[in-house]
């Protein structure tokens, strides 16, 4: 009997030590579906059952994400949360005023989050200073990415400036090439017009218009600018319901059927994924104008309270969130994902070159205060604010009226969100 007893103790032991926890479940909520998206959460899914737990695969199509946050809502409301969830920006705090998400200080100290992670980064994983959520990676929003044997062969370089993208554009399309490929959803859109903000109006503006919401800078003649801006590109932009997905415009990029394509640094994933090389096949640059300027997105995991869950479901949790911090995961995925990591203590000596520029332009912008929440993305918002700029955008997209009422329109749409939240 006292064998027993010791025996049962020393196992007990075992299943708190690294590496021999007990096995458990995750389920875990995300919309990667494109190609390098999918194989990025593959690499998180094979370190989880390399630790001995199994992995469910709740994924929701769509790439702005707003079918998962409808499911996640619907799940929630039920009591039947998953694991983590892919949630951003401000919608985490949300979540976590509700009382639906989990602590996670513990681990948090156990990896040092708090030396490794920039100060932008951790508050966005916070709430009241507490930990609950855990970040995956940092996109840059402002690129544009370009087919390099179609400007070579049109004798154009990358554009800098949007007086080099007009004379580019117009040699291109000249020469018989589609110049944007372009996504028709709304968060496309959005995410091309935030950019042309920050382009136009410098990084002071797009704080006032699109991050504190100032009415005055979102009526301003600086705003007005930005529309005009915005539908010089649409002229350039045929849009389609047969081309919807953001990685079947990358497509028309890698194929050689279009030249540009404006778009956050996940499509370099897609790039990868079909074996082309950065400044070969392929260039990656910031968008005109936005030179060591950086629109940020984080990809982070809510992490759910599991109360009344088994002691094996909670490991699983645990390790989960050990393993998105791991060097070799935030390393594997990165590259996969076409992001750089949010730790800043990790080399990117194994990095490509686009993920190189992204990091010293995600240093310098954090020097000089042009470090900035993507509005498009959710980093800037709520979602519901979020929702009605998407709106705005889509509509005025592809109805363009005179870009003083255009002006008028969005930071109305903007007011209104504000307004329903309240």
């Amino acid at each position: 009997m006292i064998l027993s007893t010791r025996t049962m103790a020393f196992s007990a032991m075992l299943c708190l030590l690294p590496g021999l926890s007990q096995a458990g479940s995750v389920e875990v909520l995300h919309y990667w579906t494109s190609g390098g998206e999918a194989r990025s959460v593959q690499v998180l899914q094979q370190a989880m059952q390399e630790d001995g737990h199994t992995w469910d695969d709740f994924v929701v199509q769509g790439g702005g994400g707003g079918n998962a946050m409808a499911t996640l809502q619907d799940r929630v409301l039920r009591g039947n949360p998953p694991t983590a969830a892919q949630i951003k920006g401000l919608d985490i705090q949300r979540w976590a005023r509700l009382g639906f998400l989990s602590n996670i200080n513990g681990l948090a100290d156990e990896q040092q989050w708090d030396e490794r992670l920039p100060p932008v980064v951790a508050a966005a994983m916070q709430y009241n200073g507490d930990y609950v959520a855990v970040p995956v990676n940092v996109h840059r929003t402002n690129w544009l990415w370009a087919n390099k044997r179609i400007l070579d062969s049109v004798g154009v370089a990358v554009p800098t400036t949007w007086a080099e993208f007009d004379q580019a554009a117009d040699l291109i399309a000249a020469a018989g090439y589609r110049v944007i490929a372009q996504g028709h959803q709304d968060w496309q859109h959005a995410t091309l017009f935030e950019a042309v903000a920050l382009s136009v109006g410098g990084p002071e503006f797009y704080q006032a218009a699109l991050v504190e919401h100032d009415f005055r800078a979102m009526r301003s003649d600086t705003m007005d600018a930005v529309f005009d801006r915005y539908y010089r590109l649409l002229e350039h932009m045929p849009l389609s319901d047969d081309l919807g997905e953001w990685n079947q415009a990358t497509s028309l990029v890698i194929n050689g059927e279009a030249a540009f394509q404006f778009m956050g640094d996940w499509a370099k994933g897609e790039f990868s994924a079909e074996g082309k090389v950065a400044n070969t096949d392929y260039v990656c640059a910031p968008v005109p104008g936005t030179q060591n300027q950086f629109l940020f997105n984080i990809d982070s995991f809510a992490i759910f309270d599991l109360r009344g869950a088994s002691q094996a479901d909670q490991t699983a949790q645990n390790d989960l969130v050990r393993n998105i911090m791991d060097d070799s995961f935030q390393r594997t995925f990165n590259q996969n994902k076409g992001s750089i990591p949010p730790r800043t203590d990790m080399s990117m000596s194994a990095f490509d070159d686009c993920a190189r520029v992204s990091m010293s332009e995600f240093i310098a912008a954090a020097a000089n205060d042009s470090l900035l929440p993507s509005i498009a993305h959710g980093m800037a918002t709520t979602g519901t604010v979020q929702g009605y700029f998407y709106e705005k955008i889509g509509e005025l997209t592809v109805n363009p009226i005179s870009p003083s009422e255009s002006s008028r329109e969005l930071a109305k749409a903007i007011r209104y969100g504000q307004y329903v939240i309240k």
